[in-house]
């Protein structure tokens, strides 16, 4: 169903590109020059045939996003960093139940972008209703410039509603050194 509603998409594409190039090419072609009226109104429909394109379009990825990720089974992942003056981000692993299911290197830019506020979707995918494992794992340079390598895990019970979890980095002055953590939201 996805896929003809894309091949519908990419054609009306095409017709809206070749009815431009023809909108353009008509006068020149023709052996009567064509009023412009007619040519505004061709190009006002090519123009709403665009944007109905574009409609559709967005439509089309948000019944894909409702399709593959359904409510009662999704599960999405997000990453936060506090201040981050004690660690360094390098990357983050993340297995659910024993299998990997993200796995990120990070650039300078993104950790500026987590020290600033920003949060970031790891992970979206579907699992089943029950309990299940996450375990998290924190790759970077620690207090002294010193590698570091960190986990966390939670266990936590699935059910038909949606589940949300945050990996939350943060520096602890008390201890001098970073803490990580999963906070699970409802």
């Amino acid at each position: 169903m996805i896929h003809l509603l894309r091949q519908l998409t990419i054609s009306l594409i095409c017709v809206c590109t070749l009815g431009a190039a023809w909108s353009a090419d008509a006068p020149a072609t023709t052996t009567a020059p064509a009023a412009p009226s007619e040519s505004a109104v061709l190009d006002t429909r090519i123009q709403d045939l665009k944007s109905d394109v574009i409609a559709l379009n967005r439509d089309l990825l948000v019944l894909e996003e409702e399709l593959l990720f359904p409510a009662n089974t999704q599960v999405a992942l997000f990453v936060s960093m506090d201040v981050g003056k004690m660690f360094e981000l390098e990357s983050v692993q993340v297995k659910i139940d024993d299998k990997l299911v993200a796995n990120y290197l990070y650039t300078p830019l993104e950790v500026q972008a987590l020290h600033r506020g920003g949060v970031q979707r790891l992970y979206i995918g579907n699992l089943r209703a029950g309990t299940h494992e996450l375990v998290a794992f924190f790759t970077g340079r620690g207090p002294h410039v010193r590698d570091y390598k960190r986990g966390a895990t939670i266990r936590f019970d699935k059910d038909t509603q949606a589940k949300y979890a945050e990996l939350r980095i943060r520096d602890s002055s008390a201890k001098l050194q970073p803490e990580f953590d999963i906070k699970l939201w409802q």
